[in-house]
């Protein structure tokens, strides 16, 4: 089977995983619904049950959407990073978005008692969080992108973002020194991401946000595939590199920055589905790592979202423990492979 093929049936096989998955997610939780009335659900019909109609509308039909999103999302900026600057090693966090959006959810959070009771109440609700997320994170992206105004090289931006990081980090950690214990509660439930508080307006919202990074990223393809070769070389193909580099920063802040607000600070997922990404496809060709980078996010993610919610079990486990228990020994098994099958 010649390479064409094979991406050609991987990719029917990724998509038909997705859908797939879509339903069996909806189908798990502490309630248990058959997979034959998810799907008459969705297309319209009437359930043998209405009570099933209405927690797949409401609940887990807008979880799984936004599995989809986080997982695509996430998983591109991961990949434009990795590109840009030509680190297996970068992730979508790694200009300091997530930083940002911490510190202005500790800020809310944490900062509270210190605000008027009608402000600290707004503040405090998912949308007061969602706002402080994002405010936090496009003050880190403006500060990011003046600075790559000035900046000639591109690692120096690299270096940028991490100590906007650092900073912002410490930060938080000043004012986790000085919060109560249901202060700390509050904001590490936060962080450890979730996906089933949203509701139909978020969930629009963060479709379109992801859509518009989406969209950015695939007029960024071409200037990525040049990339590869390095700086010089894509100047010499007459790429303009310093607007280049701002489309790709911005559509990595878009899907990294709304996500965070949205979702909280979700790991593993931008760092490491591009690398499974290129050792399945075996190409550094982004046309193909794009689409099936997507494939694999939205993949990997609502497998992620099934195990944490514990079929049959009122528990849920943090998502963002369940990303990373589940995939670092999926990268660290495919690494391996990869290595026996060079020597």
């Amino acid at each position: 089977m010649n390479n064409s093929n094979r991406n050609s049936l991987l990719f029917v096989l990724l998509t038909f995983g997705v859908i797939l998955l879509f339903l069996i997610n909806i189908s798990l939780g502490s309630v248990s619904i058959p997979l034959k009335e998810v799907f008459n659900s969705l297309i319209g019909g009437t359930p043998v049950k209405e009570t099933w109609h209405y927690i797949i509308v409401n609940y887990r039909l807008p979880k799984a959407i936004a599995a989809i999103l986080v997982g695509m999302g996430l998983s591109i900026s991961g990949l434009l990073m990795q590109t840009l600057f030509r680190n297996p090693l970068a992730g979508p966090y790694v200009l300091g978005l997530s930083s940002g959006a911490s510190l202005g959810v500790a800020v809310v959070i944490l900062g509270a008692a210190l605000m008027p009771s009608f402000l600290a109440t707004f503040l405090l609700s998912s949308y007061g969080i969602v706002l402080a997320s994002s405010l936090g994170s496009f003050a880190v992206l403006l500060a990011v992108l003046t600075v790559s105004h000035r900046l000639r090289d591109t690692m120096a931006i690299l270096i940028v973002g991490l100590m906007f990081g650092s900073l912002t980090s410490a930060i938080v950690g000043t004012l986790t020194y000085f919060s109560t214990a249901e202060q700390l509660q509050k904001f590490t439930f936060w962080s450890l991401g979730n996906l089933g508080n949203l509701s139909w307006t978020a969930i629009v919202i963060l479709a379109c946000c992801v859509v518009s990074g989406l969209l950015l990223s695939i007029f960024s393809i071409k200037p990525l595939n040049a990339l590869l070769l390095g700086e010089n070389y894509a100047k010499s193909l007459g790429l303009n590199y310093k607007k280049s580099r701002i489309i790709i920063i911005f559509a990595t802040s878009i899907l990294a920055g709304s996500i965070t607000a949205f979702a909280g600070p979700i790991a593993f997922i931008g760092l490491a589905v591009p690398h499974i990404a290129k050792l399945v496809f075996q190409t550094s060709n982004h046309t193909i790592l794009f689409w099936s980078t997507i494939l694999f996010g939205a993949l990997i993610m609502l497998i992620c979202d099934s195990i944490s919610q514990l079929p049959g079990s009122d528990i849920t486990l943090p998502i963002n423990a369940v990303t990373s228990i589940f995939g670092a020994p999926i990268v660290i098994w495919l690494l391996i492979r990869k290595q026996k099958m060079i020597n």
